[in-house]
């Protein structure tokens, strides 16, 4: 189970979210980008939205329930 706000890191935490349909929020330097289903998870990437987001450049924030 997640919580509101925790920040995802893990590929297990990601494959999670994408096989639960779980919301994720996309921050860019602490501001809010994007927000919406993972799609597809690899070492490098994680796609929501049609949108490759690079894991090291952007943070990813789990909002069940949103």
């Amino acid at each position: 189970m997640y919580f509101n706000g925790q920040v995802l890191n893990a590929d297990r935490q990601f494959t999670d979210h994408c096989e639960h349909e779980v919301p994720v929020q996309v921050y860019y330097d602490k501001q809010h980008y994007d927000i919406g289903y993972v799609q597809k998870v690899n070492p490098a990437f994680i796609k929501i939205n049609n949108i490759f987001y690079n894991r090291n450049q952007f943070t990813f924030i789990s909002r069940p329930g949103f």
